[in-house]
């Protein structure tokens, strides 16, 4: 089969589209012929050099993928030769093939297509699980949610909306703002012109946001601790804006909040397992009835796969950037 490989790490133009062996499903495993797959920030810095596959994981990038089954490993009941799937990985989308622990497959949910489904595992895993599983945004709160137009923030605000929950956005430009609208965001705030510590106190009447979905990191930290409400849930989810932050331990007790960092992609699989069945049980009914769709900015050959991270880096999409094999 063919892989997306990366021989040094580097710019876009390190990702190498070579020729590999074929990988086997062992105890528990589906081998998937893929589809298509979605690229993620996580990929941008493995191809960096800053982000390594977990140990045991496939050495490619990729965190999720869509396709068919192609063949089961030993100890796999529930699913059949042909299934048409959507994964969550480890590593190892960018690829022809890949093989999946069988607890990380999901149907593709009733109302998509096969390549559609690909947008779908990592940021349906995350929302919900850091969001709903951890944070527990309850129905009429209000949860904020920075880089709204991206991947993880399109589908944060429907998932949000469809539960009862007031959503804020940041994002950096009118237009990323006016999609965000479109899909039901409520707090409209343009980072580049605005302060959304200012913004989220006004338009909730001074008490703040009682979640917030931060893939900032340091640079917001302060910031985010500020903007929470009485018993807010901070939960981070990205290091874009770095890894050393101060916090005002003070106004965090004021507060009574809390805050959570976590990694999808180096979670036990036990953990994962859990997930993507919560994922399957309570997000997929929301696909299949029209009320959550994942957001799909543009597809891009496989073989082409630094275009795509090229547009990452450049952060001229909305939504998802799929990577399809043919």
């Amino acid at each position: 089969m063919y892989a997306i490989t990366i021989p040094e790490p580097g710019r876009p133009e390190a990702l190498v589209w070579t020729e590999v062996p074929d990988p086997v499903p062992g105890e528990g495993e589906v081998l998937v012929e893929v589809v298509a797959s979605a690229v993620n920030r996580a990929d941008v810095l493995q191809r960096q050099g800053f982000y390594s596959p977990p140990p045991g994981a496939s050495p490619y990038p990729g965190l999720e993928c869509s396709g068919r089954v192609a063949a089961l490993g030993p100890g796999v009941s529930g699913w059949a030769v042909g299934d048409e799937v959507c994964a969550l990985l480890a590593g190892g989308g960018y690829a022809e093939k890949v093989v999946v622990p069988a607890g990380q497959l999901l149907p593709v949910p009733e109302g998509l297509d096969l390549r559609q489904a690909a947008a779908l595992p990592e940021v349906t895993c995350t929302v919900w699980s850091n969001v709903f599983m951890v944070a527990h945004l309850r129905p009429g709160e209000t949860l904020l949610v920075h880089g709204g137009s991206s991947g993880i923030g399109t589908m944060a605000i429907q998932l949000a909306k469809a539960v009862g929950a007031k959503v804020a956005v940041t994002a950096g430009s009118k237009e990323k703002l006016e999609r965000c609208a479109e899909l039901g965001a409520d707090v409209l705030i343009n980072y580049r012109e605005q302060d959304f510590v200012e913004e989220i106190r006004e338009s909730t009447a001074g008490e703040g946001a009682d979640v917030i979905l931060d893939n900032m990191g340091a640079k917001y930290l302060d910031r985010n601790v500020q903007a929470l409400a009485l018993n807010g849930r901070l939960a981070i989810i990205g290091m874009q804006g770095g890894v050393k932050g101060e916090l005002n331990i003070n106004t965090l007790l004021r507060k009574q909040g809390a805050i959570t960092a976590t990694s999808l992609r180096a979670r036990p699989l036990a953990e994962k397992t859990a997930i993507v069945a919560a994922v399957r049980e309570h997000v997929w009914p929301l696909i299949a009835s029209g009320h959550v769709r994942p957001v799909v900015d543009r597809e891009i050959p496989m073989n082409d796969a630094a275009a795509a991270h090229q547009v990452l880096e450049d952060s001229g999409h909305i939504g998802k950037v799929l990577l399809v094999t043919s």
